[in-house]
């Protein structure tokens, strides 16, 4: 059987590309595929067609998650013909250019969330979004700062794998209510090239409480980061990096070398 595998992030510069094909027999498994791809990785580096990554050609697939048809899997999920595999390194952070704000003045809308490559109006949204019964918005307004840890900052490059991120992001708006019991949850992150004073990620929660707000705002930024698979190239005066991301959950990340089991 033919499986499609897709990279991102560091992994994509790993593999020397995004998609690929890998022929597996009938009832191999994530942990079988993984096993192949390294494998089959060292042997294309020993003909120099990829640089070796550090003698170990297995290192780079531990701690990453793996996605089967857009939705998490585990080390032991069977496979079949025709599934897309992705392979996701631990993130960092239908969408297109015309996202439609305006849906943001329904009197009814309880969440919103998206992908955009458009500039992010945080303040026009943060009015929209404010109703006559809210006691309180709370707002995380990520910006693109000049620098990290001391490296002058040039720009941010955001990829994601998009169909499986928009709908972790929608599934995190909904959780978010029903933990939280505020109004309404907007996740919005931008994708593609962002300069220095740019909005990369908006997260406003509305709510007839302030505390409530405050900690439903803090759990969603802390959760996206770990969970939607969204990854951030760093471009330096000095050179340009994949930024390191948060581990994933447990259950979720490839562990065990060799068996890959979570």
């Amino acid at each position: 059987m033919q499986v499609r595998v897709l990279s991102f992030g560091v992994l994509k510069d790993w593999f020397g590309g995004e998609a690929m094909a890998a022929e597996l027999p009938e009832g191999a498994t994530v942990a079988n595929l993984l096993e192949l791809l390294a494998e089959t990785r060292a042997a294309v580096s020993e003909l120099g067609g990829l640089q070796p990554f550090g003698g170990n050609e297995l290192q780079p697939l531990r701690g990453i998650a793996v996605s089967v048809n857009a939705e998490y899997a585990v080390s032991t999920h069977v496979l079949c013909d025709g599934d897309e595999v992705g392979l996701l390194p631990p993130v960092s952070g239908g969408s297109d250019d015309a996202l439609d704000l305006s849906v943001l003045s329904a009197p009814d809308l309880v969440v919103f969330t998206g992908l955009t490559r458009s500039l992010i109006d945080s303040q026009t949204m943060i009015e929209t979004i404010k109703r006559g019964e809210d006691g309180a918005v709370v707002v995380f307004d990520g910006i693109v700062r000049n620098n990290t840890r001391g490296r002058q900052t040039l720009y941010l490059d955001y990829e994601a794998y998009e169909e499986m991120a928009e709908n972790q992001m929608r599934e995190l708006a909904v959780e978010t209510r029903k933990k939280f019991g505020v109004r309404h949850v907007t996740i919005l992150h931008r994708l593609g090239r962002l300069e220095v004073g740019e909005t990369s990620v908006l997260i406003v929660v509305a709510s007839a409480h302030r505390a409530q707000a405050f900690e439903a705002c803090r759990w969603v930024i802390d959760t996206l980061k770990k969970k939607v698979p969204i990854w951030k190239k760093e471009t330096f005066a000095d050179g340009a990096v994949w930024a390191n991301g948060e581990p994933f959950p447990e259950g979720l990340a490839m562990e065990r070398e060799g068996s890959h089991e979570s």
